[in-house]
């Protein structure tokens, strides 16, 4: 996802008066301007730290939606639509199946020893942003029984 995309699209549902989109967007934006900052590439924003930054904002409002109190319905439906404008940035994630043959096609030979930690050392610095760290976990489980 490019920043500029980002840009755009708030500055569209600002004329269209969608407060709740443009209000999602902003945060996101505010999110990929501060890691942006963090790691000191303020001028020039790569798609990866785009991306890393959806993901993370994606995950804090899933939080918020698990433990928002069921009696906040209006509080929750907030959250809800913020994490489906968020879910149409996100970038699309591996399968299961994806997963698992990207591990066993690119690392046998780890996958072999059965040792986990060196699997999942190796792996997760190629699949981060692209796969759901608990699934691939998951998969590394089931390959090194």
């Amino acid at each position: 996802m490019q920043m500029e995309q980002l840009q755009k699209d708030m500055v569209t549902a600002m004329k269209a008066h969608d407060k709740v989109r443009k209000d999602a967007l902003s945060s996101l934006i505010s999110a990929v301007k501060k890691i942006a900052i963090d790691e000191g590439c303020r001028d020039a924003i790569p798609e990866e730290l785009v991306d890393r930054a959806i993901l993370k904002e994606l995950k804090l409002v899933k939080e918020q939606i698990d433990t928002c109190p069921a009696e906040r319905t209006e509080l929750k439906a907030g959250y809800q639509a913020t994490h489906d404008i968020i879910q149409e940035y996100a970038p699309s994630m591996m399968s299961e199946e994806e997963i698992q043959s990207f591990i066993t096609e690119k690392y046998a030979d780890l996958v072999a020893t059965k040792n986990k930690g060196m699997i999942m050392k190796s792996i997760m610095g190629e699949l981060k942003g692209k796969a759901d760290g608990k699934l691939i976990n998951e998969v590394v489980a089931k390959l090194c029984q």
